[in-house]
């Protein structure tokens, strides 16, 4: 089985509001190579957001791999290693569910806006595509190569 990291963040720009554009970035380290998706959600919450950004992080694997999923949503994670219930956004939890399948996942919390460089570009990624409402290849080229080099 492949080994690869997925760092993931979700952004909703104007959290609980009536307009409140949200966007999920996943940045994968694989075989010495990176590379950022995102996925504009439109309307949704923070929550929402962090979920999705899990879900395009793995929907990208196109055989069963062992994933190290680093996230700053305890939300995430905690519901993930069945600490938390789900009590809503049964839908998103249902998408995450089907893109973890065949999996071998650690589900990891690190806190968010702590100078981890990955979860930064994570973050940035993110907030770019909420602002936006689409993916920015530019963008995320220049994020990726203000990052530190790939450790194999």
């Amino acid at each position: 089985m492949d080994q690869v990291l997925l760092v993931c963040d979700g952004s909703s720009l104007k959290n609980g509001s009536d307009n409140s554009p949200a966007a999920a970035a996943a940045l994968l380290e694989w075989r010495g190579k990176r590379k950022i998706v995102t996925e504009y959600i439109g309307h949704g919450t923070n929550q929402q957001a962090e979920i999705v950004a899990a879900c395009v992080g793995l929907e990208q694997l196109k055989r069963p791999c062992r994933v190290k999923v680093i996230s700053d949503s305890q939300y995430v994670v905690k519901t993930m290693k069945g600490e938390f219930r789900r009590k809503a956004n049964h839908e998103f939890w249902s998408r995450l569910d089907s893109a973890s399948g065949g999996h071998r996942i650690e589900w990891t919390w690190t806190r968010g806006h702590a100078g981890h460089p990955l979860q930064e570009a994570c973050d940035k990624a993110a907030r770019r595509t909420a602002e936006t409402g689409s993916h920015d290849p530019a963008f995320m080229t220049k994020l990726l190569e203000a990052l530190p080099e790939v450790v194999d």
